[in-house]
């Protein structure tokens, strides 16, 4: 018997929003089941290869076996927890969802946040904005400080796709901005992260600059 064919997602080791799809795909036990295509994309130079499976030439991208398409993350993580038979990564309707919808929102908004900031302090100095760094800081000061309130919270509830969008968020502050310190001052935001960090899954998907 033929082997059934298994969806491809468009994969980057660099991005934290494939991040949370592969450790989505690592809790929900379907890893086996997606095949992998490494896909390069940048901010201004669109992948013509991705434009077929999304105009917007932005990873990840779940390509089906029929051919139809699923992005972005959110949409890629919801299809996935269904396929595990739902309600595993984001719990059904009622108060836990909206929490679970509410804190990826936050963790998603601030990798967004954190991928402008870094393009603008990348910029030679003569050319950076000094407006947009400032509000960048402050948001991500803004957003930490919410993040420590909220950690004990997120310690006593169970892990869901919330955890892992602002998990990933955290651990691209570690990655891209090592001399922010995030950490100082918050011990109960950097406790909850220790303990995201040593899930298998956040193990098993380590962001790599290669």
């Amino acid at each position: 018997m033929s082997a059934q064919p298994r969806p491809t997602l468009h994969w980057s080791p660099r991005s934290p929003f494939v991040r949370k799809v592969m450790i989505a795909a690592h809790e929900l036990g379907l890893v086996e089941q997606i095949a992998l295509v490494r896909t390069v994309v940048r901010m201004g130079q669109p992948n013509h290869d991705l434009l077929p499976d999304n105009p917007l030439s932005k990873i990840p991208t779940l390509v089906l076996p029929d051919g139809s398409t699923i992005f972005d993350s959110l949409t890629i993580c919801e299809y996935l927890d269904a396929q595990a038979g739902g309600g595993r990564l984001l719990p059904p309707a009622g108060p836990a969802r909206w929490v679970a919808l509410t804190r990826h929102a936050l963790g998603n908004g601030y990798l967004d946040l954190l991928i402008l900031w870094r393009n603008e302090r990348d910029k030679p100095a003569e050319r950076q904005t000094q407006e947009w760094l400032d509000s960048f800081a402050t948001k991500s000061q803004a957003t930490l400080a919410r993040l420590e309130r909220d950690a004990p919270d997120l310690g006593a509830t169970p892990f869901d796709l919330g955890h892992i969008a602002l998990g990933c968020a955290l651990s691209y502050l570690d990655f891209r901005f090592a001399d922010l310190d995030w950490r100082a001052g918050r011990p109960a935001l950097a406790a909850w992260h220790e303990g995201f960090a040593a899930r298998p899954s956040v193990l098993a998907t380590g962001i790599v600059d290669d």
